[in-house]
């Protein structure tokens, strides 16, 4: 295989969605990819962009954005739009000529790609069923396992933020060539601490049952301490959730998160489901103590920083949420621990991992060309 210095990386399409925390990742690695010379081609599907995200790409450099509103293939329906996104995508291919293709996505890893592919998965549908409901998915989502699982099988290489998200690929979708889990990353400035507040703040997507917000609502009342909640309230679907028995804020833009978690003493998210959870980094780089849902993935990135509880039982999150209050010293404590365990996921070392990846897919690709001439 050629050496790293042998195969440079200076072009890498991307896609990506404006829907959840893939969109902030996404800007986060081509901002930290910028050191490395390379630009990034982002390709975007399943919603139209707003104009705050649509500012936030402008202003990295070394992007270029695509725009579509193609569904994604977990959304209802989505075949056809998936196709069509697929010939859209090899047509961007053959334009930019990227040296990787790094799909946030699962079944466009099947296509006829010229250029080495990085498949990472960031979430799907049958692990989400089986920790948000403990069942399979219905019969409808048959099609879905089949072409997430052709996309698998047929990528170079197959990543995910947690090791946690990656046995979930296996467990549900069988084998793929799999390099180690890569953590995300965000830069430590965008989250300072602040002068701590005494309330509780809890981020995410509000209507995702994955996130498990309904049971920090439930034991909201109970506490000494005012209980906010940041971010969408209305799914793909158009349906509203909200919770009554805490403070909304709305979807906040990331600066105004980012003062509301400085402040914040405590952050709570006793999520079912979290490949991984930027909203978690974010909060520990602020400076707030964690308490989060008992699961391998929030294990593995937060095991001794964090205080973590059962996600079916409210009642031990409000009795945690209680001593945190009452105890000044241990709340202090915790949120040292989760600042300095926030301090390593940096976004440069998530550009350096993924660099290495990039190369690595590249100086393969290469060898079998030459191999084939």
């Amino acid at each position: 295989m050629p050496s790293t210095s042998d195969v440079p990386i200076r072009r890498v399409l991307m896609t990506a969605d404006p829907v959840g925390g893939v969109w902030t990742y996404a800007l986060e690695l081509a901002q930290a990819l910028q050191s490395y010379n390379i630009d990034l081609v982002l390709a975007s599907m399943g919603a139209p962009l707003h104009d705050q995200q649509r500012t936030a790409v402008q202003q990295i450099k070394n992007m270029t954005l695509c725009e579509s509103a193609w569904k994604l293939e977990w959304m209802e329906a989505p075949w056809d739009d998936v196709a069509a996104a697929g010939a859209w995508l090899l047509d961007l291919e053959a334009i930019t000529q990227p040296d990787v293709v790094h799909l946030n996505g699962y079944a466009h890893g099947a296509l006829p790609w010229q250029s080495p592919t990085l498949v990472v998965g960031h979430s799907c549908v049958f692990s989400w069923f089986a920790a948000v409901k403990g069942i399979a998915p219905p019969a409808v989502w048959e099609q879905y396992r089949l072409e997430v699982r052709r996309g698998l099988y047929a990528a170079d290489l197959v990543t995910a933020p947690t090791e946690a998200m990656l046995t979930a690929l296996r467990t549900h979708y069988g084998a793929f060539t799999a390099a180690p889990a890569v953590h995300n990353g965000r830069r430590l400035s965008r989250f300072p601490p602040r002068t701590k507040k005494p309330y509780i703040i809890t981020a995410g997507r509000v209507w995702d049952e994955a996130k498990n917000i309904a049971a920090l609502a439930h034991v909201a009342s109970q506490l000494s301490w005012p209980v906010f909640v940041a971010g969408e309230e209305r799914d793909p679907q158009g349906r509203t959730v909200r919770f009554h028995s805490m403070q909304r804020l709305g979807q906040l833009a990331p600066a105004e998160l980012a003062v509301w978690l400085g402040h914040a003493a405590i952050f709570a998210l006793p999520a079912r489901y979290e490949p991984f959870g930027l909203t978690v980094l974010e909060a520990g780089l602020a400076g707030c103590a964690l308490v989060l849902g008992d699961i391998p993935s929030l294990r593995e990135v937060w095991d001794g920083a964090a205080v973590f509880v059962p996600p079916g039982q409210p009642g031990a999150l409000g009795e945690v949420l209680r001593h945190l209050i009452r105890d000044g010293q241990w709340r202090e404590r915790m949120a040292q621990r989760a600042r300095t365990r926030a301090l390593r996921y940096t976004s440069a070392r998530m550009a350096h991992a993924y660099v290495t990846l990039y190369t690595q897919l590249k100086g393969a690709h290469m060898s079998d060309q030459l191999a084939g001439a």
